[in-house]
């Protein structure tokens, strides 16, 4: 009697779940999904136009480096109209449909790529921005995202009620941004930058038109059916080895991927536990993830790490999961050549408002601390050479003939030998800005 009673239950429950995830409630007719498939895979007029104006939006938006603008451009681009088509040509056999998705897609590719490639010829903007160097090197997540973002697509094709989940996943899955930015690389004559935004570009594709092939087959589409039985068999294989010229470099590309990710969030850990030194700083990162083999490259600034500590922290590779991979550490002479200064800056600029940040912290929890004084000795000691000691305080300067009083910051020195007028000048205003005083007197004994 149980076994029966957990045996209905079990068959409501299957029930009950099949009917919320129906996907053939609410299901278009196939006719009118091919149709507009079909319809929308065309670039000539007006298509074809509003793919120009989108990659010129998106190529601004890149450019000036908007997210809004460059979300705009993914709204009205028809680009994904052609990679559904080459999907459900596949799904339902229509060799035809296929070639014509295939070569709509390659003419919508090639006048993005030369669209853009006149802009940023053009634009005297020519720096590349956050928003343009994030499509030069691809990630799992685009993965997931182009396959995802594939299936809400089709999914809302097929459906009676048209909704807004074809817009948004023309945002999600940006087939224009990498295109874009291949442009950009063109005028630029950047190899890197184009064959990475090309292959973000391929992915998304790949895996949209995977996600479309695996519902349109789910929701079992008639197959083209042919007269000459020997055609089909033909149309068939070909249609096979487009299935298998598709899938599997789309295989490996994602392993790759997700690879590369793994190996870059490891060595990022890496990075960040062994390379905690007070007076040493790495000012520049790079991992190269290659065929060739994977390669840390950091650029060092500050008191030279000594031979044996390197050694050590690269007999701990393997704890991250970085056994193969090259250490290439540059500091010192070594590191002469490589210094980027605008880096030491932004390294430099975000300590100090880290530090800030804290010491305002302390003084909201704890008003007295707002007379304390942060240590100076060894900047003083490397900008003034021969100091022997100083004091600082906050001190109240009365005047008794004006009957008022003011507060100051008085710092007292004493050196080995006496600054001359020029360095105690100098002293006085680095003093001032330093301890951040509306007004500082200096005393040099």
């Amino acid at each position: 009697m149980e076994k029966k009673a957990t045996s209905r239950w079990w068959r409501a429950v299957k029930i009950t779940v099949a009917r919320r995830f129906n996907l053939h409630l609410d299901k278009a007719a196939e006719d009118d999904v091919i149709s507009s498939i079909t319809k929308n895979s065309e670039f000539k007029g007006a298509n074809l136009w509003t793919l120009i104006f989108a990659i010129f939006i998106a190529s601004i938006g890149l450019n000036v480096n908007s997210t809004a603008v460059i979300i705009g451009a993914m709204l009205i681009s028809p680009l994904m109209g052609p990679i559904m088509g080459i999907g459900l040509g596949i799904g339902i056999s229509d060799f035809e449909l296929v070639k014509k998705g295939a070569r709509n897609l390659v003419i919508a590719t090639l006048i993005s790529i030369a669209a853009s490639t006149l802009y940023f010829a053009l634009t005297p903007l020519q720096e590349a921005q956050s928003e343009l160097l994030a499509r030069t090197t691809p990630s799992i997540w685009d993965v997931f995202i182009a396959l995802f973002g594939g299936l809400a697509g089709i999914v809302a094709g097929t459906r009676k009620e048209k909704s807004n989940v074809i817009p948004g996943v023309a945002i999600a899955t940006a087939l224009m941004p990498p295109l874009c930015t291949a442009g950009y690389a063109l005028s630029a004559g950047n190899g890197y930058y184009f064959m990475g935004a090309i292959y973000l570009y391929f992915i998304n594709s790949v895996f949209i038109c995977i996600s479309t092939f695996l519902i349109v087959r789910f929701l079992k589409f008639r197959k083209v059916r042919f007269a000459d039985k020997g055609y089909e068999r033909k149309i068939s294989r070909y249609i096979l080895i487009i299935i298998t010229i598709t899938i599997l470099p789309s295989i490996y590309l994602a392993f790759r991927i997700v690879d590369k990710s793994i190996f870059v969030s490891n060595a990022q850990k890496f990075v960040r536990e062994q390379f905690q030194f007070r007076n040493t700083q790495v000012v520049n990162k790079s991992y190269r993830y290659e065929s060739g083999g994977r390669e840390i490259d950091l650029l060092l600034i500050g008191y030279e790490l000594p031979a044996n500590v390197i050694d050590s922290i690269r007999n701990n590779l393997p704890k991250y999961n970085l056994g193969k991979t090259t250490l290439q550490i540059r500091q010192g002479l070594n590191a002469k050549q490589e210094i980027d200064f605008s880096q030491i800056r932004a390294s430099i600029l975000e300590d100090m408002y880290r530090n800030d940040s804290a010491r305002n912290e302390r003084l909201i929890d704890n008003p007295a601390a707002r007379d304390t004084f942060p240590d100076l000795t060894g900047e003083m000691s490397a900008l003034f050479p021969g100091l022997s000691y100083y004091a600082a305080s906050k001190a109240v300067f009365r005047h008794a003939a004006a009957n008022k009083q003011d507060t100051v910051t008085l710092v007292i020195t004493r050196f080995s030998r006496r600054p001359g007028t020029a360095d105690r000048r100098k002293m006085q205003q680095w003093l001032t800005a330093r301890l951040r005083a509306d007004s500082l007197k200096l005393v040099v004994e």
